[in-house]
Formats: C-alpha cells, structure tokens, sequence
C-alpha cells in the first residue's frame, strides 16, 4: 500500500500500515536514546494514540515525523517529571575514602562541566556521541538507525568532540 497515495491516516488500513512500518523503528529510537528504564514500550503506544486521537489532521507522509516528534517530547516530559526525584536520590556514602579532597572535587567539577558540555550539545549531536561513545555503536549502524548518512553521523561526532574538548580541554577522546 502506498500511504502517499492515501489522504487519511484515520482510515484503519492506513494506520495500521503505519504501525507495522514505523512502531519497532520508534521503540528502537526510544530505547537508544533514552534506555530501557524508561518504557519506550509505552510512549510508542502514547505516541500512536496521539497519532489517532489527531488523525484528520495529519497527512500519512507527515506522520512518521509526527510519532518522532510526539513520542520524544513525551519521554522528555517523563524523565523532567522524575528529575526531582532522582536530584534527591541518595548516594552510598564510603566508609573510608583513600582520594584526596582535592581530587574529589576536581573530580566532582570535572564531571559538572561535562553534564554542562554535554547538555550544550544540540539533541542530534547528543544522541549520535552517545550511541557511538556510551552504547558503543558503529557509524553506519548509527546512521541506520537515525534515518541519516553515515557521513551526517560522522560530521556529528565530529563536531561534538571539537564543542567538548574546547569546553573542558583535551581531557575527553
């Protein structure tokens, strides 16, 4: 079926090819960027009755951008909602500690200044840095991943550690 053709996302075999094309590359999205934790499962299924609840309003070839978009912003509203819960979040405390203070809180600004670093990149660039440094993940699997040219995940990478090390120095790799 080709959902260009199609004029209305509200009729059940449109939708339907809609989730058979797009809810497993949107699960993966959501599990990449922001980890098991935090039910990708769910906002992909947020994100379709989104999609239904809105379906006279959205052309088919807009919807896969539309359930990006809606699904993101959807996590991004979870995780804001438990930031407070976890900024409260006890630590283990060490019974004995053999690192100077001065390490400690070198270490300590250190780690502040990359949050901000990291938190200054734009979202592309965030989330291609963290699935090729964290997650380990190969350009081009990025690159499938995200929809992109192995090249725009290069020039991402590329350009994310040029914006870290000018911000904290030659310390990052």
């Amino acid at each position: 079926m080709n959902l260009e053709q199609e004029s209305n996302v509200c009729k059940e075999e449109v939708y339907n090819e809609l989730f058979r094309t797009h809810s497993k590359n949107l699960h993966d999205f959501l599990y990449y960027k922001f980890g098991s934790a935090n039910n990708p499962g769910d906002i992909v299924q947020e994100a379709f009755y989104r999609l239904w609840k809105k379906c006279r309003d959205i052309l088919p070839e807009k919807a896969k951008s539309f359930l990006f978009t809606a699904a993101n912003n959807k996590m991004l509203n979870e995780i804001a909602k438990r930031k407070t819960a976890l900024d409260y979040e006890k630590t283990p405390t060490k019974s004995h500690n053999s690192e100077t203070p001065e390490y400690i809180f070198e270490e300590h600004e250190y780690m502040e200044k990359l949050k901000e670093a990291l938190n200054n990149l734009t979202e592309d660039q965030r989330v291609t840095f963290m699935l090729n440094r964290v997650e380990g993940k190969k350009h081009q699997e990025i690159a499938d991943m995200l929809g992109i040219s192995r090249k725009a995940v290069e020039k991402r990478i590329y350009t994310s550690l040029k914006i870290l090390r000018k911000k904290l120095g030659d310390k990052i790799g």
